[in-house]
């Protein structure tokens, strides 16, 4: 039987966090996690469409409830003063969805001076996740889910003289590094948790090929290449809708059979049901642990268990 709304259990009592909650597949995961009746923390950078989400919500679930954080992940400043207005309101975090996300942007720098995508994408994840950690291990069985892409078989592992691909950037490898680093950071975070004999657990999630703003963006920020256009144009015309594609970290949030580090993607790489799929890439440990000193470096935050 495959897995679908009905799969996910009643969620009255657990607290969530979703990045990117305004549109898109944190939308779709947002909306489903109210209408199982969970708290809903709706984290993200344009207010004006999370509140146009919000409407959304509530017009499917009268009743949800739902808050609104500013949180820009290419901003530790923002970070901070997003996780501590959670921690001030919450004691614990039963779920936390690192969702958001940029593909294949032209070269561009956060306001920390990172390189845009793995600031993004993986260091700005990293340090909301280290903010947040007291809130989540205050829970009795917290998930964190963390979202890859297919696009992580193509990066490699970072480079700690040249994190930030200075002088060597172009962005399908930036995107494929940031991917391959949301990858091993969920795999270590695991084992740290394992190590650490906590209840929470770390899981990943591929959506597949989704229909949603991701390649649209990629095209107006200007990386419109040959691959950028064809992303673009699959997505459109063979992807899958945002609530099917969310159904991976759906999964892998809620599913009450799954584990620790198991990865959740789409039946056919790209497509259909979804489904607990090999590690086929798990990494190195050197690469890993490579990852993991390097975002402690960079951000000047431990990730403490």
């Amino acid at each position: 039987m495959s897995f679908s709304f009905e799969s996910i259990p009643n969620l009255s009592g657990y607290t969530t966090l979703v990045t990117g909650a305004n549109g898109g597949l944190g939308l779709a995961t947002a909306k489903v996690f109210a209408a199982k009746g969970a708290r809903v923390i709706m984290a993200a950078r344009d207010l004006d469409k999370a509140q146009t989400a919000q409407e959304v919500i509530l017009a499917a679930t009268p009743n949800a409830e739902l808050e609104i954080v500013s949180l820009d992940l290419g901003s530790l400043n923002s970070i901070a003063k997003a996780a501590t207005q959670v921690l001030s309101q919450h004691d614990q975090i039963d779920i936390l969805v690192n969702n958001a996300g940029l593909m294949a942007m032209p070269e561009q720098s956060t306001s920390d001076g990172f390189e845009m995508q793995f600031g993004v994408n993986h260091l700005g994840h990293w340090a909301l996740t280290a903010q947040l950690m007291p809130a989540l291990l205050a829970a009795p069985k917290a998930r964190v889910v963390t979202v890859t892409s297919t696009a992580h078989h193509m990066g490699k592992a970072v480079d700690p003289k040249n994190v930030h691909l200075r002088g060597n950037y172009s962005p399908w490898k930036a995107y494929g590094q940031s991917k391959l680093d949301n990858y091993h950071f969920a795999l270590m975070l695991e084992k740290q948790f394992r190590a650490a004999g906590v209840g929470a657990m770390s899981l990943l999630a591929h959506p597949g090929l989704s229909q949603t703003d991701l390649q649209s963006r990629t095209l107006r920020e200007g990386a419109s290449n040959t691959l950028g256009g064809l992303s673009h144009k699959a997505a459109s015309s063979i992807g899958m809708s945002a609530d099917v594609s969310a159904m991976t970290q759906l999964r892998a949030a809620t599913d009450p059979k799954a584990h620790g580090g198991e990865f959740h993607a789409p039946r056919f790489m790209n497509s259909g049901a979804a489904v607990r799929r090999p590690l086929l890439r798990p990494g190195s440990g050197k690469a890993i642990a490579t990852l993991w000193d390097v975002s402690e470096r960079e951000t000047g935050l431990a990730m403490v268990v």
